[in-house]
């Protein structure tokens, strides 16, 4: 099977080597919220501009640590077009954990991580761990996050003041996180590009998977990791779908 990580990530390391504990990771939001953008930024600390949408899936893995157990996630990264939608319950079954991606500068965009979210609580593993992702942060008003510098008329991008201005958010932070505490979601606000929040909001995904649940032996022998009901993947690094990058 082919394998999309890189070298591990930051975190504690184990003193002695263990064996990894497998988390099957799906991300989901439509297209163009940068779903891709933050799975290259967690796996490979990279971040492209204007990637090709996501046919179907990618799939990567990335390993990170909690305490002395190891992690390694099996990434699902879904197309976030709509015609790709009766796909989603063959990457997000048996699933321990997801990602929901809206954009903070399209309110239309988080009313549609809302039914993703609401689809997941009713079909997907009931101890999923889900959290909320509010990303391009680098899109936002500069004023109110301070992302730019204003030293002498510029911005970091070499703008003079006035040209090419950052967009307006659309959705508040205070409205996504109510929104998350009351659905009991892990909530984030992320930029992929500017790497703001990605190895956090992985990382406390990870804190929060029931570690010794998945390790325990089923029935069948095996310990209960994200490998039952693992999708093979189809030439070379794809998933169903095919190629295995994109920006959505």
């Amino acid at each position: 099977m082919a394998d999309g990580s890189s070298a591990d990530n930051t975190g504690a390391s184990p003193s002695v080597p263990m064996k990894p504990v497998q988390v099957k990771l799906v991300l989901l939001g439509e297209a163009a919220v940068g779903k891709s953008s933050l799975v290259q930024r967690f796996v490979n600390n990279e971040f492209q501009e204007n990637k090709e949408p996501t046919i179907g899936a990618a799939f990567l893995t990335q390993k990170t640590y909690v305490e002395d157990k190891v992690i390694k996630f099996e990434i699902w990264d879904t197309a976030g077009q709509e015609r790709f939608h009766s796909l989603a319950p063959m990457y997000y079954r048996n699933a321990q954990a997801a990602v929901v991606v809206y954009d903070v500068t399209r309110a239309p965009s988080l009313d549609r991580a809302k039914s993703w979210i609401k689809e997941l609580q009713r079909q997907a593993n009931p101890n999923i761990v889900i959290a909320l992702a509010g990303n391009k942060l680098d899109l936002v008003n500069d004023a109110e996050q301070g992302l730019h510098s204003e030293e002498d008329g510029h911005d970091e991008d070499g703008h003079e003041d006035g040209e090419d201005m950052p967009v307006t958010r659309q959705v508040s932070t205070e409205e996504a996180r109510i929104y998350a505490d009351e659905a009991g979601l892990l909530f984030f606000e992320t930029s992929a590009k500017l790497d703001l929040n990605v190895q956090e909001m992985f990382n406390e995904i990870a804190r929060k998977i029931p570690i010794e649940q998945l390790m325990a032996p089923s029935r069948t022998g095996r310990p209960g990791g994200a490998s039952a009901g693992r999708i093979e993947l189809i030439g070379n690094g794809q998933g169903a779908g095919g190629r295995g990058s994109c920006a959505c």
